[in-house]
Parts: structure tokens; C-alpha cells; sequence
């Protein structure tokens, strides 16, 4: 443990930060499987809904600083292609 006042603090943010950040990451898994369970059974208009949700997560996440923006925009655009694929 540290001694110096600053770094124990920085310890208990650095730990708030890791779980809000693991909250928002398996959001955002749970987010991507839905959409993919949709695309696979063939749903159209859920999935379109779901890309939507997923989307917005995504960029959520990128606001609080979870995710870096090229890394959203690469798994929003593997999503879109998905979702382009059915038909």
C-alpha cells in the first residue's frame, strides 16, 4: 500500500475507473452478442434496431473515454457490413 496521500487516491480512483470501465465493456459485449443472435436468425428489423442500440453504446463509450474512437468505428463498421450481408 502506499504511504503518500496523492497515490492512495490515485489507487481508489484507478479503481472506480476499472470497474466503471468493465461495466461498460461487457455492456457492450452483451450489446454486440444480442445483435449478432438477431443477424443469425435472420430478424431483419431487430437486428436493424439492435445495430442501432449497439451503435449508440459504442459511442457512449467512446464519450467516457473506454474505448478509443477507431476502435468503435471498426466494430460499428463490422457491424453495419453484418447487417448489409443478410440480403
Amino acid at each position: 500500500m502506499a504511504n503518500i496521500k496523492s497515490k492512495k487516491k490515485r489507487i481508489k480512483t484507478n479503481e472506480k475507473a476499472r470497474q466503471r470501465n468493465k461495466a461498460i465493456r461487457s455492456r457492450l459485449h452483451t450489446e454486440n452478442r444480442k445483435f449478432r443472435e438477431l443477424v443469425a436468425a435472420g430478424d431483419k428489423a431487430g437486428a436493424e434496431a439492435q445495430l442501432r442500440l449497439a451503435s449508440r453504446e459504442y459511442d457512449k463509450a467512446v464519450t467516457k473515454g473506454t474505448l478509443h474512437r477507431n476502435n468503435a468505428a471498426n466494430k460499428k463498421s463490422a457491424m453495419a457490413k453484418l447487417f448489409n450481408s443478410m440480403d
